[in-house]
């Protein structure tokens, strides 16, 4: 059975409303954790959210943000290379690495353009060298931010795949029938080990089923995004109105932003 979660879901008007938002969370969380433990340890997403996201970061956080502490990862990679435009690490590279003072030794990328299963083997190494973790640890990320697709899918767990039922290993290559590909991700226990794991959705296509992962029957196989339940109790969602629109309405905040909470079961 699920472990009992303590969801949030924070709804901003617009997609740019939304992108502001979680840039000022990046940014916090970034300057909490360097300033308690010296370094900020991130994975994160690629898509039209996080891209604007980081937009905002080099825009407006260039200088408010400690990132020659921040250590940079990725939940999930296309099987293309650095250069590629499906690249997840092209895309937040030209969006915000390439503009802010992020060390380049900090940034753990994961190299699609390798054989999946050796480009999986390789980032989990790279998990394991750079975090220092012994045996069976796991990372800890001290912010993990995820999307999820019209059809369910979180990082590069999509429904009916082995990425579902791997837990056992920090990173794996997945195959996907339905996009004909294969792509390397993180795995849901991972993903759950997080000190703070934040989905950022946005758009009217994704309403419907964000209602049935949050308020549907329990079905990860064909809900992936159901898998998300992680350790600390504590699951944020930002959303956009149109992506919330079949949700319960919330309160009102400070902010302008309407606010709900929910227990997951």
């Amino acid at each position: 059975m699920p472990r009992k979660i303590d969801a949030t879901y924070i709804v901003y008007e617009s997609p740019e409303l939304l992108a502001q938002a979680a840039a000022r969370l990046f940014a916090a969380r970034v300057n909490t954790a360097a300033a308690t433990r010296g370094v900020a340890r991130v994975a994160i997403s690629g898509g039209t959210t996080p891209r604007r996201m980081f937009e905002v970061l080099a825009e407006e956080y260039a200088t408010k943000v400690a990132w020659q502490q921040l250590h940079l990862y990725w939940v999930d990679e296309r099987a293309v290379g650095p250069e590629d435009a499906e690249s997840n690490y092209r895309m937040t590279r030209e969006a915000l690495l390439e503009k802010v003072a992020i060390p380049a030794e900090n940034v753990h990328r994961i190299e699609g353009e390798l054989d999946p299963e050796e480009a999986a083997s390789r980032y989990e190494a790279e998990l394991r060298n750079s975090m220092r973790l012994e045996g069976a640890e796991s990372p800890a990320f001290d912010l993990l931010l995820l999307g999820m697709g019209e059809d369910g899918h979180t990082a590069s767990i999509f429904p009916h795949t082995e990425a579902v039922h791997n837990f056992g290993h920090l990173a794996l290559a997945n195959e996907v029938p339905q996009k004909n590909t294969w792509r390397i991700t993180l795995s849901w226990s991972v993903i759950n080990a997080a000190k703070d794991v934040v989905f950022l959705i946005e758009g009217a296509a994704k309403a419907e089923k964000l209602h049935e992962v949050l308020l549907g029957g329990y079905d990860p196989e064909a809900l992936p995004s159901q898998l998300i339940r992680p350790v600390n109790g504590k699951l944020t969602l930002l959303l956009d109105a149109a992506a919330a629109a079949e949700l319960p309405a919330g309160e009102a905040n400070a902010d302008g932003a309407s606010v709900g909470k929910m227990e997951l079961r």
